[in-house]
């Protein structure tokens, strides 16, 4: 018979498979592509840093929360990079499936609490979602313009481009770090002799 820590610990030992998950986006010293679990950990403390950056009233821990499950999903569904040209419909449905598959592991009650705050973070509809996303968004351009470019080079992308698909969910939860990010950007594309 499971017991319910025995279920706790599957879902924890479920979830260190996330440090094999190889996303697009390098180091900020460009030595290598960083994994899920170090990106969601990284996020977890872009929250607490520039948590002055969130609406009045964003729960700063909720947010957090979101940021340490939000990418669980891609054990089994893989990164699917922003600048990629992917199915979104294809992307949301695999990933639904690993939330059921990943959440369903644990106690049901932690399983419910835990989807539902993946869940929130999907929809980013609330403040704290939103902020979330934002951060999720936000981290990926600080990182590759630490590393001279990192994932910008390797999909080819423009300035336009990173301001339609990375610009435009950041704006919606944390303006000031858009502000922040694009005058960046426009400065390394400025340097790279594009824009």
């Amino acid at each position: 018979m499971t017991t319910r820590l025995d279920a706790q610990i599957a879902f924890l030992n479920e979830a260190d498979k996330l440090k094999s998950i190889t996303r697009a986006t390098t180091l900020a010293d460009g030595s290598r592509a960083e994994n899920s679990a170090e990106h969601s950990w990284h996020l977890t403390l872009y929250a607490l840093v520039l948590a002055d950056q969130a609406k009045p009233g964003v729960d700063i821990s909720r947010v957090i929360k979101m940021l340490i499950l939000h990418d669980l999903v891609e054990i089994d569904a893989g990164d699917n990079p922003i600048f990629d040209n992917v199915d979104h419909v294809a992307v949301a449905a695999a990933e639904q499936k690993a939330a059921d598959r990943i959440f369903g592991l644990l106690p049901p009650d932690i399983a419910a609490d835990l989807r539902g705050i993946w869940e929130e973070f999907e929809a980013a509809e609330t403040d704290d979602a939103q902020f979330a996303k934002s951060l999720d968004r936000f981290q990926p351009p600080m990182l590759n313009l630490a590393a001279g470019g990192g994932s910008w080079t390797n999909y080819n992308v423009d300035e336009a481009t990173i301001a339609a698909r990375v610009g435009s969910k950041i704006k919606i939860g944390a303006p000031a770090l858009w502000d922040y990010a694009q005058n960046r950007i426009a400065a390394f594309f400025k340097s790279q002799g594009s824009n």
